[in-house]
């Protein structure tokens, strides 16, 4: 049975971060940075980009409107699952020991998954067929979580850098409190002990990482990778609700 749409806050949230994610790509005629990372050596890639902006601000549009949210869905899904097959897997097959890589697809990956989510919720589609996908995808999204982890305990340095120096008792403290938290979230929805719950904490704390790291970096200077950052983050946040609210019709027994 699809999940309500009015309770589904958390497509609203990530039809919107896709919104700006495509006013983004208009303002500066680019894909989302490292996000996306489309070689300048790629043909028509200006046109490439505001193509790909405008499927952001109309997929992002549609998915926010009950009649077309199957639509939208169904397009950020096709687009997030391009860039991780086209962008973000061939340089960690490549790199296959960075942990940044396959933390970078991981991300991208999320959205994915966000969006395939969606559209099991709203589609018309035969409940079995939607149950399906959404098991899947919340495997997936488990394993998301454990590269995420990794992420953290292997750049903590440079993730450190992020965690506002005023908040106590540390900035490191913060990072590895993080990684654990996002491993422990992993184990849960892949073991589908605590599932539901672990996923609204993610969202949650990824919705706090928009107030405490990515909007103050937006306020200190208006750039391109700031503005992203803050949109990117909103789409994860977006993301990981999505998954969360797709246990709300089924039992915990049942996770994932």
């Amino acid at each position: 049975m699809s999940i309500p749409f009015v309770r589904n806050l958390g497509i609203h949230v990530y039809g919107l971060a896709s919104i700006a994610l495509g006013i983004i790509g208009f303002v500066w005629a680019d894909f989302a940075l490292v996000w996306q990372p489309v070689p300048d050596s790629v043909p028509g890639r200006t046109a490439l980009a505001y193509a790909t902006a405008a499927v952001l601000v109309l997929g992002g549009a549609a998915i926010n409107v009950r009649r077309t949210a199957a639509i939208g869905a169904a397009a950020l899904a096709i687009l997030y699952a391009l860039d991780v097959v086209l962008l973000h897997v061939p340089i960690a097959v490549v790199h296959p020991l960075v942990v940044g890589s396959w933390s970078g697809t991981a991300e991208q990956l999320l959205l994915a998954l966000g969006a395939t989510v969606a559209y099991a919720s709203t589609a018309s589609i035969d409940a079995s067929r939607a149950d399906r996908i959404r098991r899947v995808a919340r495997i997936a999204y488990g394993v998301c979580l454990l590269l995420f982890a990794a992420a953290h305990f292997r750049y903590p340095t440079e993730t450190a850098a992020l965690v506002p120096k005023w908040l106590p008792p540390a900035q490191m403290f913060w990072v590895y409190l993080v990684g654990v938290s996002f491993a422990a979230a992993g184990l849960a929805v892949l073991s589908g002990i605590q599932a539901r719950l672990a996923s609204a904490l993610v969202a949650t704390m990824l919705m706090v990482f928009a107030v405490l790291v990515h909007l103050p970096l937006l306020l200190k200077g208006s750039s391109h990778l700031s503005w992203t950052m803050n949109a990117m983050n909103l789409s994860l946040a977006g993301a990981a609700w999505i998954i969360a609210d797709s246990y709300a019709s089924m039992p915990q027994a049942a996770a994932p």
